[in-house]
């Protein structure tokens, strides 16, 4: 987990409820609401699924079981592809600290026009798209299946064609952006805050 920007949510409750002590506030005063919490995240999940085979799939997960606490996320798995295969990469993002597991890829969906996730990895580990993602340039090619009701890139779905050479031990990152009142079609990696950044090992053979 972003322990900091988690830090940055707890500390602005403390803010708020000792504003309210030095400026002795009384039972008919309102509290702001505080807006745009990022979300609480124990598990990820990697789906990806041969466009070709939907009975190949390969899945690799990261875990923080103690959510908001010191723990980050910890990889779990490498992800192993198949050299020259093309995959449809979905996710499941879930909080299991509620009781039952509260699906965040559900939230992320209704505000989908505040994410988007970007994606770095080895250079021309993937004959489509090319290059090593565009966490560094925005404009960078990604094959998004999704969009915002503005018709900006969200990232739930997107496509991927492994390379028809062998990587070994490269690296796959996966970031979700929280950009409230920030996202654009041209707003990038350093727009908003981080929900997750994940580093996983990429082996395609």
């Amino acid at each position: 987990m972003n322990t900091i920007n988690l830090f940055k949510k707890y500390s602005l409750v403390g803010l708020l409820a000792s504003g309210c002590l030095f400026t002795s506030c009384d039972s008919d005063d309102v509290v702001p609401e505080i807006e745009n919490e990022l979300e609480v995240i124990t598990d990820v999940k990697l789906i990806f699924t041969n466009t070709a085979d939907d009975t190949d799939v390969v899945t690799a997960t990261a875990q923080d079981p103690d959510g908001p606490g010191l723990e980050d996320l910890v990889i779990k798995d490498a992800i192993n592809l198949g050299a020259g295969k093309t995959y449809t990469l979905t996710y499941e993002i879930m909080n299991k600290l509620e009781e039952p597991g509260e699906d965040i890829g559900e939230e992320i969906l209704d505000e989908d026009h505040e994410h988007q996730f970007f994606f770095g990895f080895t250079e021309d580990a993937f004959s489509n798209p090319t290059g090593n993602g565009n966490i560094d340039n925005a404009s960078d090619a990604i094959n998004y299946e999704d969009e915002d009701d503005n018709g900006n890139p969200v990232g739930l779905e997107t496509t991927w064609t492994a390379s028809s050479t062998s990587v070994s031990n490269g690296e796959f990152r996966v970031v979700l952006k929280h950009q409230p009142d920030v996202k654009t079609a041209t707003s990038g990696f350093n727009d908003g805050d981080t929900d997750f950044d994940l580093k996983f090992v990429l082996n395609i053979q």
